[in-house]
């Protein structure tokens, strides 16, 4: 199975600039199939979109008011990290409790992340695929804060800096396909690395949604916007704006803050603990190569690989291959080698980990972090969401 999704990955990452000359024959067979459920998926959806749009399903609005953190493509475009970022900013500089609603896809490694960096505040995390029942079971048991009251917290933060317990606003985690649950902003992340491969919907291209769905965007984000050229980036937002010229587009990053030993949690440690080792970059995340090159700028003497595709769930034929892989860079550069995962892969399955015993195992925690661009700042972005709660 893993190998098929690298497989079907490789296909729709290939951009339609580049010939598929260059694909195995194994690559060359699939492509009828995937085109096949491709056009199946596309009547789906378009069905499902008409539904709503005619009325015939009815939406659902929440008490409170509701940003969505979505995407078009799968993987990689920094939802979850920019849906930390907004809870955040809504406990400490707007006062506010958040409710994240979060789907729980692929072991709820994401949901488990987050549940575990807002330990001890007042953020909710809700699981599961019915969003609109778990915010009305959540919003029961805490309570809520009529909208209208919102425009009253900044005069009460710095004093206060969490006003009430009550829930204030909703964050849709991955909620751009989840158009049951009416939303105030809508922001769709694009991954600067790999906006949208060969422009094909799933599972034939990465497009979960055709790009002409950027017109019920309100902002977008274009993620990993520090690893590619300027050029690159004039041409992702100026296909953005083909769809929708009146649409806010900022760009984001992941900084580096430090590490933790996959064996202490608590035991923080500066990133130039990896400085001048040999390291083994282990993910099973939507975009690799972001993860990997951060770990190569930190001054590694050597850095090597092994990505599985995302959400995988770590076996014990996982941990042999690893482990083998790790004998070998130890014999091949004399010093014992050591282990880096993301935090994503450490959330899934932290105990399975254990399993690379005597080899030690970091874990890199990043923050996402808005670039100033055009004139754009955090602080405009922030008024973007500010101006969604009224």
């Amino acid at each position: 199975m893993e190998k098929l999704r690298r497989l079907v990955n490789q296909i729709a990452h290939t951009p339609k600039s580049q010939s598929l000359t260059p694909l195995s024959p194994l690559h060359l067979s699939l492509i009828p199939l995937l085109l096949l459920s491709s056009s199946l998926y596309k009547t789906i959806i378009s069905l499902r979109h008409s539904l709503y749009h005619f009325g015939l399903v009815s939406k659902h609005r929440l008490p409170v008011p509701v940003i969505s953190v979505g995407n078009l493509t799968w993987g990689g475009n920094g939802k979850t990290p920019m849906v930390e970022f907004v809870a955040n900013w809504l406990v400490n500089d707007v006062g506010v409790s958040p409710l994240v609603l979060t789907r729980g896809y692929g072991g709820a490694d994401e949901a488990r992340m987050l549940r575990r960096h807002f330990n001890g505040t007042s953020v909710k995390i809700g699981v599961g695929a019915n969003r609109a029942a778990i915010a009305a079971s959540i919003l029961h048991r805490h309570g809520f804060i009529k909208p209208l009251d919102i425009a009253c917290f900044e005069k009460l933060v710095p004093k206060t800096r969490v006003v009430s317990d009550k829930i204030g606003v909703a964050i849709l985690d991955d909620g751009m396909q989840h158009i049951r649950v009416l939303r105030d902003l809508e922001i769709v992340m694009v991954n600067a690395l790999s906006p949208w491969g060969n422009l094909h919907l799933i599972p034939y291209g990465p497009l979960r949604e055709p790009l002409t769905s950027f017109d019920r965007a309100d902002a977008v984000v274009i993620h990993h916007a520090d690893m590619v050229s300027d050029e690159s980036l004039s041409e992702i937002e100026s296909k953005i704006l083909d769809m929708n010229q009146f649409i806010s587009i900022y760009r984001s990053a992941m900084t580096p803050a430090h590490f933790f030993k996959a064996s202490n949690v608590s035991c923080q440690l500066h990133l130039g603990v990896i400085f001048e080792k040999i390291v083994l970059c282990v993910s099973a995340i939507g975009s690799p190569n972001s993860f990997v090159q951060k770990i190569s700028k930190m001054g590694a003497l050597y850095v090597d690989r092994l990505d599985y595709s995302d959400h995988h769930q770590f076996q014990d034929e996982d941990i042999k291959m690893i482990k083998t892989r790790l004998e070998n860079l130890k014999n091949k550069y004399g010093s014992k080698p050591t282990v880096v995962v993301t935090e994503k892969d450490y959330d899934r399955d932290s105990k399975i980990l254990g399993g690379l015993d005597p080899f030690e195992v970091l874990v890199l925690c990043c923050k996402l972090q808005i670039l100033n661009h055009n004139g754009c700042p955090e602080d405009s972005f922030k008024m973007l969401l500010t101006r969604s709660l009224s």
